[in-house]
C-alpha cells in the first residue's frame, strides 16, 4: 500500500488538461480492433483499465502499438474474425473492460476466460449475461454472477428487443457490440438515457445504427448486424470524470482560479456541472468546439460559495461516476444537501455511499447514510477538522482516494488516504498535477 497525507496547501491556480476520456478510450480501442485497417488514435487514456481493454484486443488478434509521440496505431481483425485467446484476459480492476468485452465476444465463435482484480471479482455481472444469454452466449461464473468466468460465444447469435431494467451504459453497449456481429436488428429500449459514446462511435465507425426518441424520454436504438466497420482517426477528449476533482477542488479552496483545458462536455455526462451550478460554482466555458464528434470546452472555474441543495435523481445516469467528489463539495456548502436514487453507487469499485459516509465522517463532515444516498449538512465553507492520525479506507477505489485528496486540501488537520495506488487505474498523472497547482 502506498499511504498519503493531503493538507491544504493555498488556491489552485493556473492551467491544466486532464486526461483522454475513459469511457471514450476503451471504445475506440476496441471498435478500432474491429475495423479493417489501420485507425489512429490521439489523446487515449494511458491508465491502467484502458491498457486492459488494449491488451485483451491484442490477446483476440488485433495489432495495437503505441508510437513515440504518443499516437495509438491500430490494425483490426474485421467484425466476425476475433481470435480465440490463449489464455485468460486479465481486466484488472475495470468493470468497463469487462462488461463491454463481454459483449465483443458474446456473438463471436470463441470461448474466453474473464479475470480481475480483488475489487473487480465483487462486482455484479449478470446484468450483462442475462441479455447476452438471451443472444445465445453461454455462461460459468463465480458465485453471485462474479469473475472469474467463462464464456461461450454464440455463432451466429440471436439479434433480441432489450429494455434496460437500471440505467447502465455498460448493458446497453454490451448488447449493441454483440450485435456487430449478430444477424438481423439488434434493439435496446434505455427508459433513462445513459452517456451514449457508443452510440456516437459506432455510427463513426460506419455502423448501421439509428437513435428514436419517444415523447417521455425513452431511447430505442436499433444496430443492423454482421458491420463492416472502417477505421478511422480519434481525438480522445479531456475525461469530464477526471475534471471533476480539480472542478470540486477550484470551487472550494479559498483564491483559486484554474482553468481546465479540453474537456468533454457531452450532455449524458456533464450532470455534475449543471448541479454545481445550481449550488452557486462559477464556472465558466470558454473556447466551446466539437472533437470527434464530442463536444469540448476549456472550463475556468472559480472559488465559490456553494448553498446546498436537494439534487434531482434524474440527474444521476449523467453524473454517476461524480458522486464521491460532489460529496466533498456538499460537505462544505452552506446548508444541507440531499441525494436520493444513488443505487447505482453501491456495486462500484467499492459502496461509494457507505464508504464515502464513513470517509467524510472522519474527516470532520456531518453526514447522514441513506438507503438510497446520503444528507450532508455543510460546513458552510469552513475547513473540515481533517483525519487526525486515522488514515481513509478507499477500499481499492480510485475515485475515493482522488475525492478524500481534495477533502484534504480543505482540512485543517490533514487527510490521509490508505493506499494512492489505484488512482492509476483512471488517472496516473493526478497527484503530479495537483502538487503542481499548490506548490
Amino acid at each position: 500500500m502506498r499511504p498519503r497525507r493531503f493538507a491544504a496547501a493555498g488556491p489552485l491556480k493556473g492551467r491544466i488538461r486532464v486526461p483522454g476520456d475513459k469511457s471514450i478510450s476503451h471504445r475506440s480501442l476496441m471498435l478500432s480492433a474491429l475495423a479493417v485497417g489501420e485507425s489512429r488514435v490521439t489523446g487515449l487514456l494511458e491508465g491502467e483499465d484502458v491498457l486492459s481493454t488494449a491488451a485483451a484486443m491484442r490477446a483476440m488478434g488485433a495489432d495495437i502499438q503505441r508510437t513515440g509521440e504518443g499516437e495509438w496505431l491500430i490494425h483490426g481483425v474485421g467484425v466476425g474474425a476475433l481470435l480465440q485467446p490463449e489464455a485468460a484476459l486479465d481486466m484488472g480492476n475495470s468493470g468497463t473492460s469487462t462488461r463491454l468485452l463481454m459483449g465483443l465476444v458474446a456473438s463471436h465463435p470463441i470461448t474466453a476466460c474473464f479475470v480481475g482484480d480483488a475489487s473487480l471479482s465483487k462486482r455484479p455481472m449478470k446484468r450483462v449475461t442475462d441479455p447476452l444469454s438471451l443472444m445465445g452466449a453461454e455462461f460459468t461464473t463465480s458465485p453471485g454472477e462474479r469473475l472469474p468466468l467463462m464464456l461461450r460465444g454464440a455463432a451466429p447469435a440471436v439479434p433480441i428487443e432489450y429494455r434496460l431494467p437500471v440505467a447502465s451504459a455498460q448493458v446497453k453497449s454490451a448488447v449493441l457490440l454483440a450485435g456487430l456481429n449478430t444477424p438481423g436488428i439488434t434493439t435496446v429500449i434505455e427508459p433513462v438515457p445513459t452517456r451514449d459514446h457508443s452510440e456516437r462511435m459506432l455510427k463513426g465507425f460506419g455502423a448501421a445504427l439509428t437513435v428514436e426518441t419517444h415523447v417521455d424520454g425513452t431511447r430505442t436504438i436499433r444496430i443492423r448486424g454482421e458491420a463492416e466497420l472502417q477505421p478511422q482517426c480519434i481525438e480522445v477528449p479531456g475525461d469530464p470524470s477526471s475534471a471533476a476533482f480539480f472542478i470540486v477542488a477550484a470551487l472550494i479552496v479559498p483564491g483559486s482560479e484554474l482553468v481546465i483545458e479540453n474537456v468533454g462536455l457531452n450532455a449524458t455526462r456533464a450532470g455534475l456541472i449543471d448541479v454545481l451550478r445550481q449550488m452557486g460554482g462559477d464556472i465558466t466555458e470558454q473556447n466551446a468546439r466539437e472533437v470527434g464528434g464530442e463536444p469540448v470546452a476549456d472550463l475556468l472555474v472559480r472559488h465559490s460559495v456553494l448553498k446546498g441543495i436537494d439534487v434531482d435523481p434524474a440527474i444521476v445516469p449523467s453524473m454517476v461516476d461524480e458522486f464521491p467528489v460532489f460529496f466533498v463539495a456538499a460537505a462544505l456548502a452552506e446548508g444541507r444537501t440531499t441525494t436520493t436514487g444513488l443505487d447505482e453507487l453501491r456495486v462500484k469499485e467499492s459502496d461509494r455511499i457507505a464508504v464515502m459516509a464513513t470517509a467524510l465522517t472522519a474527516a470532520g463532515a456531518r453526514v447522514q447514510e441513506t438507503e438510497d444516498g446520503l444528507i450532508i449538512d455543510g460546513s458552510g465553507g469552513e475547513a473540515l477538522r481533517g483525519g487526525n492520525n486515522a488514515a481513509i479506507a478507499t477500499h481499492l477505489d480510485h475515485r475515493i482516494a482522488m475525492s478524500m485528496a481534495v477533502a484534504g486540501l480543505v482540512s485543517a488537520g490533514g487527510v490521509e488516504v490508505d493506499d494512492t495506488r489505484p488512482i492509476a487505474t483512471s488517472f496516473p498523472a493526478f497527484e503530479a498535477l495537483l502538487d503542481g497547482l499548490v506548490a
